[in-house]
C-alpha cells in the first residue's frame, strides 16, 4: 500500500481529465454530430450569395484566392497572417461594393488595393485639437481604414506634444506635422496695412463674418497661395483638405483619389454656395482684368456658366465649398492657376476686403478646366457647420450606412448653388430632388 503526495494527486486527476476529454472528443461527438442526439441538422448558409452550403465542415479551414493551401502549423506561418487577412478583407469590400453599386451607376469604381499619391490635409491650430479629432474619426472610419492615406497637419505655431500624439494615435496613415512659413501668414510688403485695418473696421460695424478677423484673412490667403507649396506636400499628387467638426455621414467603399485620377478628374466638391457679396466686390473685376491679360489661360468647353449668368459680365456668387476638396495639386502648381493667384494677390483684396480661398478655386476651377474635370460627390454625405450634402436615395443611404436625414440636404435649397451646377453642367437632377427643395 503506498500514499501519494497533493503535488501527485493533482497531477493523476489532471491526467484523467485528459483522457475523459479526448474519449468525449473523439467517440462521443461524432456520435451526436452525426444525428444520434435527436437535434436537427445545422444548415450553413454563405452571408454573400445566400446559398445552402452542402456538405460543410466549419471545423476544415476555408481556401481563399490568395491562399490555396490549408494552414499548416509547420510552416512556421501565422493562421492570422496579416497579407491574408487583409487580402480577405480586400476581398469582401470589393464583393459588396460589386453588390451594393450593381445598377446605380457606380459599377466603374476602382478597387480599394491600389494608391495614389495622395494625403489628407488639415490647417488647424492646438486649441482645436478635439474638434478636429472628431473630424478624423469621421473620416478614417467612414474611408481610410480601408486605405491608409497620410495626414498632413499645418499651424502657424508649433503643434504641441499632446496634438501630435493624440492625432498620430488615430490616423491610420503616417501623421506629418508642419510650421506654415511666416511670409505665408503675415503681410506682404506691397499691403498698406492701416488701410487694411480701416476694412476690418467697417466690416466689423457692418457685422460681416470674420470682417473683423486678421488671422482668418491669413488663413484665406494661405489656402489659396501657399499650402501646397509646403515642403510636406511636395511627395504628393493629390489632397483631401479635412476641417476640424466636419462630419461623413456614409460609407466611402472606394478609393476617392483613385476615382479623381482614372476619370481624368481634376476638381471633387460636395457643396457650392453663394459667397457673401459684401467680401468680395472686386473680385470679379480683376479677374476680368486677368482674363484679358492672360487669355491663353481660359479653357475650352470651360464652366463658366456656373459662375456667371451673363457670360462673364458679372460674377454670381457660386462657388464650391472649399472645406471639403479633393482636388490635384498639379493644378494648383500649374501656370494658369500660378498667375492668377499671384495677381489678386498683388491686388490686395485679401486685406482691402474679405477674399476668401472657396471663390478664388472655384473661379480658376471654372475658368482654367474643361467642365468634364470637376466633380461632384453627391454619395459623401457632408456637413459642415450649418450646411448638410446628404444622398436622396433611400436604398442609397441604406446599403452605404448613411445616417444623414435628407430631409437637411442643403444641395437644391436656398442659398445653395446645386441648381446652377446641374444646369450649367447639363446633367438631369437625381428623381428625389423635387421633394427636397
Amino acid at each position: 500500500m503506498f500514499t501519494l503526495t497533493r503535488s501527485q494527486s493533482k497531477q493523476v486527476i489532471g491526467g484523467v481529465s485528459i483522457l475523459l476529454g479526448l474519449f468525449f472528443f473523439f467517440v462521443i461527438a461524432p456520435n451526436v454530430s452525426s444525428g444520434n442526439s435527436g437535434k436537427p441538422p445545422v444548415i450553413y448558409i454563405d452571408s454573400q450569395t445566400g446559398n445552402v452550403l452542402e456538405n460543410f465542415d466549419p471545423r476544415k479551414i476555408p481556401l481563399t484566392n490568395n491562399d490555396q493551401t490549408p494552414f499548416n502549423p509547420s510552416e512556421g506561418k501565422s493562421i492570422k497572417d496579416a497579407t491574408d487577412e487583409r487580402n480577405a478583407g480586400l476581398q469582401q469590400i470589393q464583393a459588396q461594393q460589386q453588390q451594393q453599386t450593381k445598377g446605380s451607376g457606380l459599377e466603374g469604381r476602382p478597387r480599394p488595393d491600389s494608391k495614389v499619391k495622395a494625403t489628407f490635409v488639415s490647417l488647424a491650430r492646438n486649441r482645436e485639437l478635439y474638434d478636429l479629432l472628431g473630424a478624423i474619426r469621421h473620416v478614417e472610419d467612414r474611408f481610410n481604414r480601408k486605405f491608409n492615406y497620410d495626414w498632413v497637419f499645418l499651424n502657424d505655431e508649433p503643434f504641441t506634444d499632446e496634438f501630435k500624439r493624440v492625432t498620430s494615435s488615430i490616423v491610420s496613415g503616417t501623421a506629418k506635422y508642419g510650421l506654415v512659413p511666416k511670409e505665408h501668414w503675415s503681410y506682404p510688403s506691397w499691403i498698406d496695412q492701416e488701410r487694411a485695418a480701416k476694412t476690418r473696421d467697417e466690416m466689423k460695424k457692418a457685422s460681416i463674418i470674420y470682417g473683423d478677423s486678421e488671422s482668418y484673412r491669413h488663413m484665406c490667403r494661405f489656402e489659396s497661395g501657399f499650402f501646397y507649396k509646403h515642403p510636406l506636400m511636395e511627395e504628393y499628387e493629390w489632397y483631401w483638405r479635412v476641417e476640424p467638426g466636419i462630419k461623413i455621414h456614409c460609407d466611402l467603399d472606394y478609393d476617392l483619389f483613385r476615382y479623381m485620377e482614372q476619370n481624368k478628374k481634376v476638381y471633387g466638391f460636395t457643396i457650392s454656395l453663394h459667397e457673401y457679396e459684401k467680401t468680395v466686390p472686386t473680385l470679379w473685376k480683376h479677374t476680368k482684368d486677368f482674363i484679358k491679360l492672360h487669355p491663353e489661360h481660359i479653357a475650352e468647353n470651360n464652366f463658366m456658366k456656373f459662375i456667371s449668368d451673363d457670360n462673364g459680365e458679372t460674377f454670381n456668387m457660386c462657388h464650391f465649398w472649399s472645406n471639403f476638396e479633393v482636388a490635384s495639386l498639379k493644378f494648383l502648381r500649374s501656370k494658369a492657376y500660378s498667375d492668377y493667384f499671384d495677381y489678386l494677390d498683388q491686388q490686395g483684396g485679401f486685406f482691402y476686403e474679405r477674399w476668401g480661398d472657396a471663390p478664388i478655386h472655384s473661379i480658376a476651377v471654372s475658368l482654367f478646366l474643361s467642365k468634364d474635370k470637376i466633380h461632384y460627390f453627391e454619395d459623401v454625405g457632408y456637413n459642415h457647420g450649418p450646411y448638410t450634402q446628404c444622398p436622396l436615395n433611400d436604398d442609397f443611404r441604406a446599403n452605404h450606412k448613411c445616417d444623414c436625414k435628407p430631409d437637411i440636404d442643403f444641395t437644391f435649397r436656398g442659398y445653395s448653388c446645386g441648381r446652377q451646377y446641374y444646369d450649367a453642367m447639363g446633367l438631369e437632377k437625381p428623381k428625389e430632388w423635387i421633394n427636397y427643395q
